[in-house]
């Protein structure tokens, strides 16, 4: 017998019985999930459900795709503000400061795994993955899930065919521009050099790779009155190259997320720029040989390259359910937590260990030795010590402004601004919006 929660009205929930009187003993609780998972990843995500599932009998986890994390993260909060929200929402790591703005809306995963009785130790998780989802305090908000970092993802075939070396891929910035144009000679004609998620990698990621700030007061994490500054020279110096070859195409602009990694799948851009959380869709659809380097940098910055910085998703859990429901939800995470299936969710899916223990027994085992480009994410994020610059970034409205940012470096690329130009005006509607965000949560 399976009852199913609804979530009706002013939050209330209405329980749909398959009979009247009490909930029998027998009945499922039902625990809604909403994520933004496609391809190779939605099926990761589809079994974890099911495993769960088979593996008790009283709660069943119903996974359901809602879009983009964009998409997913707006039409959560309009549930929430309807009465109807989910019990868990996967939550890009750029929208971590609008949840926690979000008074009343969620659940604090530390707090809530305390209450249910299961264990639950922030420092078991890798250290760059339990601060980003962490208050000042050391409270873990949510429950990290799908971390990933940048990488550089390469077309070994197309090196040969470009008479590259594939066993050496580009580590700067000039060598992956001379390598594109070498490729481009050699017949990709309308790629040399790509990447998705065009802010993250080229604004945020690129940033803290640099040792560089995106903003003031660490970036955010400090508080939320920071100011932008990613229109300093070297910024600059990054879009105005890549603008430049633009004109021919050594470097194509591919869209504002990730909806243009079909191109490096399908062996039309040879270098691309994307998550290492790619590794599923590359492995399942590319019918070349590939391999993933790290982000590549500029030589003549001091310390460069630092570390990176971590992308992907975590779990919030959302307000206002039932004691019962909170106790699945927590078993559930339990559930996600166990060491062998953090190594079965690394190897399969691309995203990283998220647990100190995951991660030496994948390493342990020789797994990185086999599949070395497998640790270039892991071993970007620990580079170094993390700076200000470079531990994260806790921005609201950042949504939004990602998509003021694009549009501004969309100017740039299409020779309607100067790099310049562009990037000031993103600081300035960007700080504009900060300060509508900083207002709202006062």
């Amino acid at each position: 017998m399976t009852t199913t929660i609804r979530l009706a009205g002013a939050g209330a929930l209405a329980v749909s019985l398959c009979a009247a009187g009490a909930l029998p003993a027998s009945a499922q609780i039902e625990i809604h999930w909403w994520h933004a998972m496609t391809g190779a990843n939605n099926a990761v995500i589809e079994k974890l459900a099911a495993d769960f599932n088979a593996a008790q009998k009283e709660y069943k986890v119903t996974p359901t795709f809602k879009g983009s994390y964009a998409d997913t993260m707006n039409a959560g909060i309009a549930a929430f503000r309807a009465g109807n929200a989910p019990h868990i929402m996967q939550v890009f790591e750029v929208g971590t400061a609008t949840m926690m703005a979000a008074k009343g809306a969620i659940k604090p995963v530390q707090e809530m795994m305390k209450e249910a009785g299961e264990k639950f130790d922030p420092n078991s998780y890798l250290p760059a993955i339990t601060g980003y989802y962490s208050t000042s305090k050391g409270e873990m908000l949510s429950f990290p899930f799908n971390s990933s970092s940048a990488v550089l993802w390469y077309n070994k075939d197309a090196f040969k065919k470009a008479g590259l070396d594939p066993a050496k891929p580009p580590k700067t910035w000039p060598e992956t521009i001379d390598y594109a144009k070498k490729l481009k000679a050699a017949g990709y004609q309308t790629c040399g050099v790509s990447t998705a998620w065009v802010t993250w990698l080229l604004l945020e990621q690129f940033s803290a790779w640099h040792n560089v700030p995106l903003a003031t007061k660490a970036n955010g994490m400090g508080g939320f009155d920071t100011e932008l500054k990613f229109n300093s020279p070297l910024h600059v110096k990054l879009i105005s190259q890549l603008a430049e070859l633009q004109k021919d195409k050594t470097f194509d602009y591919s869209g504002r997320t990730n909806t243009g990694e079909g191109r490096f799948t399908s062996g039309e851009c040879p270098l691309f720029l994307t998550s290492s959380a790619f590794y599923g869709n590359v492995k399942a659809n590319a019918k070349f040989a590939f391999g993933a380097a790290p982000m590549p940098y500029f030589p003549d910055v001091a310390g460069a390259p630092q570390n990176s910085i971590i992308g992907g998703a975590s779990l919030w859990v959302m307000g206002g359910k039932k004691a019962e429901e909170y106790k699945g939800i927590a078993r559930f995470f339990t559930f996600l937590s166990d060491t062998d299936r953090q190594v079965w969710l690394h190897v399969e899916s691309g995203y990283l260990p998220i647990t100190k223990a995951a991660y030496e027994k994948v390493k342990g085992r020789g797994f990185y030795k086999e599949n070395p480009d497998r640790e270039t994410p892991l071993l970007e994020l620990t580079n170094k010590t993390p700076t200000e610059n470079s531990r994260g970034l806790r921005l609201g409205n950042m949504v939004q402004m990602r998509d003021v940012w694009a549009e501004e470096l969309e100017a740039a690329f299409a020779g309607k601004k100067t790099a310049k130009a562009a990037l000031d005006d993103a600081v300035a509607k960007g700080n504009q919006m900060l300060r509508q965000f900083e207002r709202t949560v006062r």
